[in-house]
């Protein structure tokens, strides 16, 4: 079984609070159903700066839809889910009271809300279900289903996006240069764009493309936001069907904020 230790570079900031729908841990949002029905979870981090890794205390999750895209089912104990990313699960649920944590990966905390389909005790705000150190899936180890996959097609272009930055001082850039200043990624119209983004700090990026999808090259799968994490690379291949400007940028917003965005351009 795949296990996965606390990825680093989850996000810069600590708080004093997580919440899950606004809710903090010691007073967590309850939501009730019966023993035996299977149930679909929408997880969606809305999140500026932190990644949160989730779990139901209890049982495992089947993965089936990743920003709003259908995946082949993956059964997981544990979901680390990106600033910006949405993921649906579906779960049969047992008999009692369940934590459903969400923990601020690399930094301690978590929310919580609380799964309710029979007596027993509610967890407390501390708790920490065995799950979050099992089996943890991130988006890019998902395949996407056959109707969700971009049509068969080479790429047009291809450019190259550089992420990189430093703590002090805080400033994160993209091809060593900082937005407004970036030089924007330049499509046609009806052109198929290949990216390849290559994070050379050691802080994980969300990068997210505005008013499009796109596919991770090597899978298929159908994303809008897709992590990168330290010292590696991810290449993904987009349909330019949607003209205009479009900010494209890292979901870490702090990250965005200094620097980290450029545009998608259409030219004619």
């Amino acid at each position: 079984m795949k296990r996965r230790g606390s990825l680093p570079g989850g996000g810069d900031v600590s708080y004093p609070y997580f919440v899950v729908n606004g809710r903090m841990a010691t007073a967590p949002a309850t939501y009730t159903s019966k023993p035996g029905r299977r149930v679909r979870i929408r997880f969606v981090n809305a999140g500026c700066d932190t990644a949160f890794r989730v779990a139901l205390g209890g049982h495992r999750m089947t993965v089936t839809h990743t920003d709003g895209y259908p995946v082949v089912p993956m059964t997981t104990d544990a979901l680390l889910i990106g600033m910006g990313e949405r993921y649906d699960v579906e779960v049969t649920l047992g008999d009692g009271a369940f934590p459903l944590v969400a923990m601020a990966e690399g930094k301690g905390g978590a929310g919580l809300a609380v799964v309710r389909t029979g007596t027993g005790r509610a967890p407390s705000a501390t708790t920490r279900p065995a799950e979050l150190r099992h089996h943890v899936l991130l988006g890019t180890d998902l395949r996407p289903t056959e109707a969700a996959r971009l049509p068969e097609g080479d790429p047009d272009d291809q450019q190259e996006l550089v992420l990189s930055g430093t703590m002090n001082p805080y400033r994160w850039t993209i091809n060593g240069a900082t937005y407004p200043d970036t030089r924007p990624i330049t499509v046609r119209s009806g052109q198929r764009l290949r990216m390849r983004m290559t994070n050379m700090s050691m802080m994980f990026h969300p990068m997210h493309v505005h008013g499009h999808t796109f596919a991770v090259t090597d899978t298929g799968l159908r994303k809008d936001t897709v992590i990168v994490r330290p010292m590696e690379t991810v290449t993904i291949d987009l349909d330019a069907d949607n003209p205009g400007q479009w900010p494209t940028h890292c979901h870490n917003l702090y990250h965005a904020e200094t620097g980290m965005m450029t545009m998608l351009s259409y030219r004619t």
